[in-house]
Protein backbone atom coordinates (compact mmCIF):
# COMPACT_ATOMS: atom_id res chain seq x y z
CA UNK A 1 0.00 0.00 0.00
CA UNK A 2 2.37 2.51 0.74
CA UNK A 3 4.96 1.56 -2.38
CA UNK A 4 1.91 2.30 -4.28
CA UNK A 5 1.14 5.62 -3.03
CA UNK A 6 4.88 6.80 -2.84
CA UNK A 7 4.89 5.54 -6.46
CA UNK A 8 1.68 7.54 -7.79
CA UNK A 9 2.58 10.52 -4.93
CA UNK A 10 4.01 13.39 -7.57
CA UNK A 11 1.05 12.43 -9.88
CA UNK A 12 -1.55 12.68 -7.19
CA UNK A 13 0.25 16.20 -5.53
CA UNK A 14 0.28 17.88 -9.57
CA UNK A 15 -3.51 16.79 -9.84
CA UNK A 16 -4.34 18.01 -6.54
CA UNK A 17 -2.19 21.62 -6.94
CA UNK A 18 -3.54 22.08 -10.42
CA UNK A 19 -7.34 22.00 -9.06
CA UNK A 20 -6.44 24.13 -6.09
CA UNK A 21 -3.70 26.44 -7.17
CA UNK A 22 -2.61 25.98 -3.41
CA UNK A 23 0.27 23.67 -2.89
CA UNK A 24 -0.94 23.91 0.78
CA UNK A 25 -3.98 22.37 0.07
CA UNK A 26 -2.49 19.87 -2.35
CA UNK A 27 -0.13 18.37 0.61
CA UNK A 28 -3.78 18.11 2.72
CA UNK A 29 -5.59 16.05 -0.01
CA UNK A 30 -3.00 14.10 -0.28
CA UNK A 31 -2.70 13.43 3.37
CA UNK A 32 -6.67 12.87 3.17
CA UNK A 33 -6.00 10.57 0.47
CA UNK A 34 -3.42 8.68 2.25
CA UNK A 35 -5.67 8.03 5.21
CA UNK A 36 -8.65 6.69 3.25
CA UNK A 37 -5.88 4.26 0.61
CA UNK A 38 -4.79 2.61 3.85
CA UNK A 39 -8.37 1.69 4.88
CA UNK A 40 -9.12 0.17 1.29
CA UNK A 41 -8.78 -4.02 0.62
CA UNK A 42 -6.29 -4.04 -1.50
CA UNK A 43 -7.31 -7.60 -3.06
CA UNK A 44 -10.16 -5.24 -4.33
CA UNK A 45 -8.00 -2.50 -6.02
CA UNK A 46 -6.90 -3.51 -9.80
CA UNK A 47 -5.79 -0.46 -11.01
CA UNK A 48 -3.92 1.26 -7.86
CA UNK A 49 -2.90 4.70 -9.88
CA UNK A 50 -6.40 5.07 -11.28
CA UNK A 51 -7.98 4.67 -8.40
CA UNK A 52 -5.67 7.14 -6.37
CA UNK A 53 -6.30 9.32 -8.72
CA UNK A 54 -10.00 8.93 -8.51
CA UNK A 55 -9.52 9.48 -5.13
CA UNK A 56 -7.57 12.26 -5.32
CA UNK A 57 -9.77 13.80 -7.63
CA UNK A 58 -12.96 13.83 -5.12
CA UNK A 59 -10.94 15.10 -1.95
CA UNK A 60 -9.82 17.91 -4.17
CA UNK A 61 -12.95 18.46 -5.69
CA UNK A 62 -14.81 19.02 -1.77
CA UNK A 63 -11.92 20.80 -0.79
CA UNK A 64 -12.32 22.99 -4.00
CA UNK A 65 -15.87 24.08 -3.30
CA UNK A 66 -14.91 25.25 0.21
CA UNK A 67 -11.86 27.45 -1.32
CA UNK A 68 -14.13 28.89 -4.27
CA UNK A 69 -16.18 30.50 -1.12
CA UNK A 70 -13.44 31.64 0.40
CA UNK A 71 -11.76 33.18 -2.50
CA UNK A 72 -14.94 35.06 -3.02
CA UNK A 73 -13.73 37.79 -0.06
CA UNK A 74 -10.51 37.57 -0.79
CA UNK A 75 -9.06 40.94 -0.45
CA UNK A 76 -7.21 41.93 -3.69
CA UNK A 77 -6.55 39.47 -6.45
CA UNK A 78 -5.98 35.81 -5.90
CA UNK A 79 -3.13 34.49 -7.24
CA UNK A 80 -1.93 30.36 -7.44
CA UNK A 81 0.36 29.71 -4.77
CA UNK A 82 4.14 29.99 -6.51
CA UNK A 83 5.76 26.72 -6.60
CA UNK A 84 9.66 26.02 -7.33
CA UNK A 85 9.79 23.40 -10.27
CA UNK A 86 13.43 21.66 -11.66
CA UNK A 87 14.74 23.52 -14.54
CA UNK A 88 13.74 20.69 -16.97
CA UNK A 89 9.70 21.36 -16.41
CA UNK A 90 10.31 24.20 -18.31
CA UNK A 91 11.62 22.81 -21.28
CA UNK A 92 8.32 20.91 -21.44
CA UNK A 93 6.22 23.30 -22.67
CA UNK A 94 2.91 21.40 -22.28
CA UNK A 95 3.86 20.71 -18.87
CA UNK A 96 5.07 23.93 -17.53
CA UNK A 97 1.98 25.90 -19.36
CA UNK A 98 -0.48 23.62 -17.28
CA UNK A 99 0.72 24.75 -14.00
CA UNK A 100 1.74 28.32 -15.23
CA UNK A 101 0.55 31.13 -13.27
CA UNK A 102 -1.14 32.25 -16.77
CA UNK A 103 -3.13 29.26 -17.38
CA UNK A 104 -4.36 28.46 -13.16
CA UNK A 105 -5.85 31.72 -13.25
CA UNK A 106 -7.93 30.85 -16.35
CA UNK A 107 -8.86 27.27 -14.46
CA UNK A 108 -10.28 29.65 -11.83
CA UNK A 109 -13.14 30.75 -14.02
CA UNK A 110 -14.27 27.16 -14.49
CA UNK A 111 -16.66 25.81 -12.32
CA UNK A 112 -15.23 22.89 -9.83
CA UNK A 113 -16.60 20.18 -11.26
CA UNK A 114 -15.58 21.99 -14.99
CA UNK A 115 -11.96 21.98 -13.73
CA UNK A 116 -11.63 18.92 -12.40
CA UNK A 117 -12.99 17.03 -15.80
CA UNK A 118 -10.67 19.44 -17.68
CA UNK A 119 -7.44 18.93 -15.55
CA UNK A 120 -8.08 15.35 -16.09
CA UNK A 121 -8.70 14.95 -19.19
CA UNK A 122 -6.33 17.77 -20.80
CA UNK A 123 -3.86 17.42 -18.79
CA UNK A 124 -3.27 13.75 -17.76
CA UNK A 125 -5.42 12.23 -20.57
CA UNK A 126 -7.85 10.35 -18.13
CA UNK A 127 -10.50 8.41 -19.88
CA UNK A 128 -13.55 9.64 -19.75
CA UNK A 129 -15.38 6.80 -18.06
CA UNK A 130 -12.58 7.04 -15.17
CA UNK A 131 -13.57 10.54 -14.45
CA UNK A 132 -17.41 10.17 -14.90
CA UNK A 133 -16.28 7.42 -11.38
CA UNK A 134 -14.38 10.65 -10.22
CA UNK A 135 -16.45 13.17 -10.55
CA UNK A 136 -20.21 10.99 -10.50
CA UNK A 137 -21.00 11.91 -13.60
CA UNK A 138 -21.94 9.99 -16.61
CA UNK A 139 -19.31 9.23 -19.09
CA UNK A 140 -21.55 11.18 -21.91
CA UNK A 141 -22.45 14.22 -19.23
CA UNK A 142 -18.41 14.09 -18.92
CA UNK A 143 -17.85 14.84 -22.77
CA UNK A 144 -20.29 17.51 -22.42
CA UNK A 145 -18.38 19.28 -19.27
CA UNK A 146 -14.92 18.80 -21.12
CA UNK A 147 -15.93 20.27 -23.97
CA UNK A 148 -17.55 22.72 -22.32
CA UNK A 149 -14.91 23.30 -20.32
CA UNK A 150 -11.94 23.10 -23.52
CA UNK A 151 -14.23 26.00 -25.11
CA UNK A 152 -14.17 28.31 -22.46
CA UNK A 153 -10.15 27.91 -21.59
CA UNK A 154 -9.24 27.96 -24.81
CA UNK A 155 -10.75 31.56 -25.19
CA UNK A 156 -9.00 32.58 -22.66
CA UNK A 157 -5.92 31.23 -22.51
CA UNK A 158 -2.45 32.52 -23.44
CA UNK A 159 -2.52 32.98 -27.63
CA UNK A 160 0.61 31.24 -27.71
CA UNK A 161 2.94 28.89 -26.05
CA UNK A 162 6.89 30.51 -25.98
CA UNK A 163 9.61 28.66 -24.98
CA UNK A 164 11.86 28.78 -21.69
CA UNK A 165 14.70 31.04 -23.40
CA UNK A 166 12.14 32.89 -24.45
CA UNK A 167 10.82 33.97 -20.89
CA UNK A 168 14.56 33.95 -19.51
CA UNK A 169 15.40 36.35 -22.41
CA UNK A 170 12.24 38.75 -21.13
CA UNK A 171 13.00 38.83 -17.63
CA UNK A 172 17.13 39.98 -17.60
CA UNK A 173 15.88 42.42 -19.28
CA UNK A 174 13.74 43.22 -17.47
CA UNK A 175 15.94 43.00 -14.44
CA UNK A 176 18.95 44.68 -16.01
CA UNK A 177 16.26 48.02 -16.51
CA UNK A 178 15.43 47.44 -12.70
CA UNK A 179 18.88 47.68 -11.55
CA UNK A 180 19.91 50.68 -13.98
CA UNK A 181 16.55 52.60 -13.09
CA UNK A 182 15.52 53.06 -17.00
CA UNK A 183 12.83 54.02 -17.85
CA UNK A 184 13.04 53.45 -21.27
CA UNK A 185 14.31 50.52 -21.55
CA UNK A 186 12.25 49.08 -19.17
CA UNK A 187 9.05 50.33 -21.71
CA UNK A 188 11.06 48.37 -24.30
CA UNK A 189 11.01 44.91 -22.52
CA UNK A 190 6.99 45.45 -21.70
CA UNK A 191 3.97 45.24 -24.09
CA UNK A 192 1.53 48.29 -24.40
CA UNK A 193 -1.75 46.28 -22.84
CA UNK A 194 0.75 44.87 -20.24
CA UNK A 195 -1.24 43.60 -17.13
CA UNK A 196 -0.38 43.25 -13.80
CA UNK A 197 -1.61 41.43 -10.49
CA UNK A 198 -0.30 41.32 -7.19
CA UNK A 199 -1.24 39.59 -4.32
CA UNK A 200 -1.02 40.79 -0.90
CA UNK A 201 -3.51 38.78 0.85
CA UNK A 202 -4.50 41.72 2.78
CA UNK A 203 -1.13 40.92 4.86
CA UNK A 204 1.24 42.84 2.62
CA UNK A 205 0.70 45.98 0.60
CA UNK A 206 -0.23 45.41 -2.87
CA UNK A 207 -2.88 46.63 -5.18
CA UNK A 208 -5.94 45.63 -4.55
CA UNK A 209 -6.90 45.96 -8.37
CA UNK A 210 -5.42 45.14 -11.50
CA UNK A 211 -2.50 47.69 -12.80
CA UNK A 212 -2.73 48.27 -17.02
CA UNK A 213 -1.08 49.72 -19.36
CA UNK A 214 2.89 49.79 -19.76
CA UNK A 215 3.99 53.45 -18.76
CA UNK A 216 1.82 52.88 -15.52
CA UNK A 217 3.36 50.34 -14.25
CA UNK A 218 6.72 50.93 -15.00
CA UNK A 219 6.21 54.38 -13.21
CA UNK A 220 4.85 52.37 -10.54
CA UNK A 221 7.46 49.85 -10.81
CA UNK A 222 10.22 52.69 -10.77
CA UNK A 223 8.79 54.44 -8.21
CA UNK A 224 8.12 51.82 -5.82
CA UNK A 225 11.61 50.58 -5.91
CA UNK A 226 12.88 54.33 -5.21
CA UNK A 227 11.08 54.52 -2.12
CA UNK A 228 12.45 51.67 -0.79
CA UNK A 229 14.62 51.84 2.07
CA UNK A 230 15.79 48.35 2.03
CA UNK A 231 18.57 46.41 -0.39
CA UNK A 232 16.33 44.95 -3.37
CA UNK A 233 17.89 42.21 -4.87
CA UNK A 234 16.53 40.08 -7.77
CA UNK A 235 17.55 36.12 -8.61
CA UNK A 236 16.31 34.00 -11.35
CA UNK A 237 14.24 30.96 -10.51
CA UNK A 238 12.37 28.49 -11.99
CA UNK A 239 8.44 28.75 -10.81
CA UNK A 240 5.13 26.57 -11.91
CA UNK A 241 7.31 25.69 -14.92
CA UNK A 242 8.48 28.67 -16.11
CA UNK A 243 11.16 30.70 -15.94
CA UNK A 244 10.29 33.60 -12.99
CA UNK A 245 12.17 35.60 -10.52
CA UNK A 246 12.67 35.70 -6.64
CA UNK A 247 12.50 39.15 -4.94
CA UNK A 248 14.04 40.04 -1.73
CA UNK A 249 14.41 42.46 0.57
CA UNK A 250 17.88 42.83 2.80
CA UNK A 251 17.84 39.34 1.78
CA UNK A 252 14.79 38.50 3.15
CA UNK A 253 11.74 36.99 0.24
CA UNK A 254 9.85 39.44 -0.40
CA UNK A 255 7.96 38.10 -3.09
CA UNK A 256 7.53 36.08 -6.24
CA UNK A 257 7.45 37.59 -9.85
CA UNK A 258 6.02 35.09 -12.73
CA UNK A 259 5.48 36.55 -15.86
CA UNK A 260 3.22 35.73 -19.66
CA UNK A 261 5.49 36.99 -22.41
CA UNK A 262 3.90 37.24 -25.71
CA UNK A 263 6.20 38.66 -29.01
CA UNK A 264 9.38 39.09 -27.04
CA UNK A 265 7.62 41.24 -24.44
CA UNK A 266 5.85 40.89 -20.86
CA UNK A 267 2.35 40.73 -21.39
CA UNK A 268 1.38 39.54 -17.59
CA UNK A 269 2.70 40.04 -14.83
CA UNK A 270 1.78 38.18 -11.65
CA UNK A 271 3.66 39.17 -8.28
CA UNK A 272 2.82 37.25 -5.26
CA UNK A 273 3.93 38.56 -2.17
CA UNK A 274 1.22 37.09 0.30
CA UNK A 275 3.85 35.50 3.12
CA UNK A 276 1.25 32.56 3.49
CA UNK A 277 1.95 31.39 0.01
CA UNK A 278 5.61 31.91 -0.04
CA UNK A 279 5.82 29.05 2.52
CA UNK A 280 6.56 26.30 -0.11
CA UNK A 281 9.44 28.07 -1.86
CA UNK A 282 12.44 26.44 0.28
CA UNK A 283 12.66 23.66 -1.99
CA UNK A 284 11.63 22.63 -5.63
CA UNK A 285 8.33 20.71 -6.18
CA UNK A 286 8.19 17.51 -8.25
CA UNK A 287 5.32 17.85 -10.90
CA UNK A 288 4.98 14.72 -13.40
CA UNK A 289 1.90 13.80 -15.28
CA UNK A 290 2.95 10.01 -15.02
Amino acid sequence: MTDAFVTHRNLLFTVAYEMLGSAADAEDVLQETWLRWSGVDQDQIHDPRAYLVRMTTRQSLNRLRALTRRRESYVGPWLPEPMLTAPDVADDIELAESVSMALMLVLETLSPTERAVFVLREAFDVPYEEIASAVDKTPAAVRQIAHRARAHVDARRPRAAVTASETRAALESFRRALETGDLQTLMDVLAPDLVLLSDGGGIKQASIRPVTGAGKIARFLLGGIGKTPETITVEPAVVNGSPALLMRLDGELDGVLAVRVEAGRIAGMYYVRNPEKLTHLRAETPITRR
